[in-house]
């Protein structure tokens, strides 16, 4: 029977899926609720409304057992969160480049099902919905601008960049050469043509109409700062004891890069060890590319299963695709549907590459694929009466989800995933990464001091340059990727410090169940008993993995 707190989590989701279309079609529910979202004031007013409301009944209601207690604290939590940055009017800073409200609408093409007529009905659907949402985004950035809450002017530049890129780049077009010849190939013509024109016309505006009230500075400051981290951790920041923690977890892992580099050149530095491994085999076309990513993801859904995970045969399909002409730096995940006809799925930017040095990127897959973000949100779908619809479909952590993914990188080193010193090299390269978005994230936006050695090698204050340089030099990021990651940080403040206090909260976690248990813990029990809580803020995570 359901209780109350499920009900209530169950009606917030369809009258959610009612009031933001875009977003029911990116999670993957079911319904007939349009097409178009409306992403203007009275569109934001009405969400944030419907959070409002849903909280203030969910305080109201009692908890009939454990399953609802974690419910309930899971949705109070996410709600709280939500409402105190829509209150404090972050929702008039409707841009987040590059993976705001402009990528968005790609993924909703790229996502919408196909196949059959009908299918490619609801494909054209969703590009002749682009114009409309386009048009009420610009509401709520005019409202911005009056209200004297703009993004940073580097945002909008970017953003227009990237609107002009979808544009140029006909973003769409591939879709439309999929579906062929048929009744409906000039409707998805015309539909894709209509996009790109209001693409175009966002470029525009952002350049010419928005960008004379852009916000000079990249940086937000403490009091927004610590909104958003609020909100991507599930738990209160500590800004000086994450920095000073990010700069030690960047200081050991460079002398651990630097042991892995000799063994594989001995004697020569690690810059020169990373050139020798680009130039080592690297695959040289877009098809092999696929190719290996594909047969990587499914290998290691062959090897978990079983042994350290019971992976739900519902989630033995994972799909991967590359991405062309996409702004995005990195890899991304996307859930399966919430009928799981629609497989997770890993996509993978080509960008301008020509050649492709997976030394580097076999952690990525672990990350995005298994045991990384496919089963830890899969595992949620598949949890039947166990987790709330809130928490299935709408209540995730970023700091819960990316630190499980950096979790699992590790984790796959820990299982002998990484017995060539190369990609073990790359995974220890992708965690400096890490590491170095928690110190540029927080020294930028709080214009905190650079280490005095740290300091003379970078300067001793944080701007975009010397993040750049910071995230290059000791990040050892890919060219293809360190600038859209540093906009990525400027945008979407709070975000790029969730994979490693997130790592270090699963971790810390680890260690406790461990001590708790002594002889007796097993590994895979606890991976499951985890994954079965569905998502959490990172501060309620160890009480609730204890049980407490």
């Amino acid at each position: 029977m359901t209780t109350p707190v499920f009900a209530l989590a169950d009606e917030y989701i369809t009258s959610y899926a009612r009031l933001h279309p875009l977003s029911a079609g990116m999670i993957g529910i079911s319904g007939d609720f349009g097409f178009a979202s409306d992403l203007g004031p009275d569109g934001e007013q009405q969400r944030a409304q419907l959070a409002r409301d849903a909280l203030a009944r969910l305080r109201a209601l009692e908890s009939t057992g454990p399953a609802d207690d974690l419910a309930r604290l899971h949705m109070a939590e996410r709600l709280e969160a939500q409402l105190a940055l829509h209150d404090a009017g972050e929702w008039r800073r409707g841009l987040r480049v590059p993976y705001g409200i402009l990528q968005l609408l790609c993924s909703y093409v790229a996502l919408a099902p196909r196949g059959t007529e009908e299918q490619w009905r609801t494909t054209a659907a969703r590009m002749r919905a682009v114009p409309e949402m386009l048009a009420t985004w610009r509401r709520t950035m005019d409202a911005g601008i009056e209200a004297g809450q703009t993004v940073a002017l580097r945002q909008a530049i970017e953003g227009a960049a990237q609107a002009r890129r979808n544009a140029d780049s006909r973003v769409f077009d591939r879709r439309v050469a999929e579906y062929g010849d048929g009744p409906q190939t000039r409707d998805l013509e015309q539909a894709a043509e209509a996009a790109y024109g209001a693409f175009a016309a966002a470029a525009d505006y952002l350049e010419h109409d928005y960008a004379p009230h852009a916000e000079p500075s990249d940086a937000v400051g403490a009091e927004r700062y610590l909104l958003h981290a609020r909100h991507t951790l599930g738990a209160d920041l500590d800004p000086a004891d994450a920095y000073d923690w990010g700069w030690a977890e960047l200081h050991r892992l460079e002398a651990e890069m630097a042991a892995e580099a000799a063994k594989i050149l001995p004697g020569a530095g690690l810059d020169e060890v990373v050139a020798h491994l680009d130039r080592a085999a690297p695959l040289t076309d877009a098809d092999a590319y696929l190719d290996w990513l594909t047969e990587r993801h499914h290998r290691a859904l062959e090897e978990l299963d079983g042994v350290h995970f019971d992976i739900d045969p519902r989630l033995m399909r994972l799909d991967v695709e590359l991405v062309h002409g996409s702004s995005a730096g990195s890899a991304y995940y996307t859930g399966p549907s919430e009928d799981l006809s629609r497989p997770g799925r890993t996509w993978w930017p080509v960008a301008e590459r020509e050649q492709f040095a997976v030394w580097s990127e076999l952690t990525t897959v672990f990350h995005e694929g298994v045991p990384g973000h496919h089963l830890q949100i899969g595992q949620a779908k598949v949890a039947g009466d166990r987790l709330s619809r809130f928490a299935k479909l709408h209540g995730s952590v970023p700091g819960h989800a990316e630190g499980w993914a950096l979790y699992a990188e590790r984790l796959a080193d820990e299982l002998g995933w990484h017995a060539d010193p190369a990609t073990r090299l790359g995974m220890l390269k992708a965690s400096a990464m890490r590491a170095a978005r928690v110190v540029i994230d927080i020294g930028w936006h709080l214009d905190l001091p650079l280490p005095a050695a740290d300091a003379a090698r970078h300067g001793e204050r944080w701007n975009f340059e010397t993040a750049l340089e910071v995230l290059r030099e000791r990040g050892r990021i890919a060219a293809h990727r360190a600038r859209p990651e540093i906009v990525r940080y400027a945008g979407w403040p709070g975000q790029a410090i969730c994979y490693k206090l997130g790592e270090r909260a699963w971790i810390a976690a680890r260690e406790e169940a461990k001590a708790r248990a002594g002889s007796d813990f097993d590994l895979k029990t606890w991976h499951t008993e985890a994954l079965d809580l569905g998502p959490i803020g990172l501060g309620n995570l160890a009480a609730v993995l204890a049980g407490r």
